[in-house]
């Protein structure tokens, strides 16, 4: 079935990028039509069936939210994206409350963007694999659906994922209140998760005992893991406040540990690696104290010790049994040497007559 996207922007060169990125779909039920101002963009909107609204939030004489009130007015279950590049939050909100189902600023997250184009209109998904729990968890997907529906509510939280190594929601209760940059977000909490996995083998953990909050923005985030393979994000208003934090976490974790117990039930396990940590390989081992060590760095050898340590090895070979005499005239010949050609000796500063008389001190 075909669908039409509407975009909508008065710098020709955003409405050429959007629509060169919507032609990467290369899916041919999808018409594109463009308008560089609100007017134009109603006129289109009564020629053509508009499913989804992408269109600026300043135009000329009219703003984004405007022009998809007025679009809806004909066609209320069109879908909008607003793009911005204002920073103001009371922007941000009002598009937000207006029902757009993602709003991006400049520069726009073309990943991103795709993924919501595709979600928004309900394509198959290309850019970002669908959220499909594992084959394992599937098997107990609504047990572990009802528990965190149920916390959800008690808490009164806005979304519970749970999220496997991936960052891909595998059990989803509730939706974040801009999903917009979702995908970026997930990921970038995976790495976070990745660097505590690193961290507790570092401190020998023989269990997971970490969490991250996030206060403030759209809403708090809270971020805990259930085991290496999998984690909970718990966003809503008001979850990090100083008086309910701790308490809030220590629920969050209880959950986690009733999802791991059911996926361990499921044979779906993750154990902290107790691999040792590799040392690096310029470090060596030097006594300090009896029964423990110290870390040195290996510095390489300086161009002056090499050619003196070639050279004591030929006269080695050579037969020279004078070692004490060679070392000898290796440290007269190269020990006074200043390392900056910029500064000379005492002794050369004495025959040049540099010093102050030491009869006047």
């Amino acid at each position: 079935m075909n669908q039409s996207i509407l975009i909508v922007d008065d710098q020709r060169d955003i409405l050429r990028l959007l629509h060169a990125t919507l032609d990467t779909l290369k899916n041919k039920e999808l018409k594109i039509y463009e308008a560089p101002s609100g007017e134009e963009a109603l006129l289109e909107a009564s020629r053509n069936k508009v499913d989804l609204l992408i269109t600026d939030y300043l135009l000329p004489g009219i703003t984004g939210v405007e022009l998809m009130h007025k679009i809806r007015a004909r066609n209320p279950e069109v879908k909008v994206i607003l793009i911005t590049g204002l920073g103001d939050r009371r922007v941000r909100d009002e598009m937000l409350n207006a029902g757009a189902i993602a709003i991006f600023d400049k520069p726009i997250p073309l990943a991103d963007f795709l993924d919501c184009v595709e979600r928004g209109l309900g394509l198959v998904r290309t850019i970002f694999a669908p959220e499909v729990a594992d084959a394992k968890l599937a098997a107990r997907h609504s047990r572990i659906s009802d528990l965190l529906a149920n916390f959800r509510q008690d808490i009164g939280a806005q979304a519970l994922f749970l999220l496997n190594e991936k960052g891909m929601v595998q059990v989803r209760a509730g939706d974040l209140r801009d999903s917009s940059m979702e995908v970026s977000l997930l990921s970038a909490l995976t790495a976070i998760h990745t660097a505590g996995l690193k961290v507790s083998r570092y401190m020998h953990q023989s269990e997971l005992k970490t969490y991250h909050v996030f206060n403030g923005g759209d809403h708090d985030l809270l971020f805990v893991p259930v085991n290496p393979m999998y984690t909970l994000l718990l966003a809503g208003n008001g979850l990090a406040d100083d008086d309910k934090v701790l308490e809030t976490v220590a629920a969050l974790m209880t959950i986690g540990k009733q999802i791991d117990q059911t996926l361990q039930s499921l044979g779906v396990t993750g154990q902290l690696s107790t691999e040792p940590v590799t040392r690096p390989v310029a470090a060596q081992m030097v006594p300090k104290k009896k029964g423990s060590t110290h870390e040195l760095p290996t510095a390489p050898p300086s161009p002056e010790m090499e050619a003196l340590l070639k050279d004591a090895e030929q006269k080695k070979q050579a037969g020279t049994n004078d070692v004490d005499s060679f070392w000898d005239q290796a440290a007269k010949k190269h020990g006074n040497v200043p390392t900056n050609p910029e500064v000379i000796t005492f002794e050369e500063a004495r025959k040049r007559g540099l010093l102050p008389d030491e009869g006047k001190q």
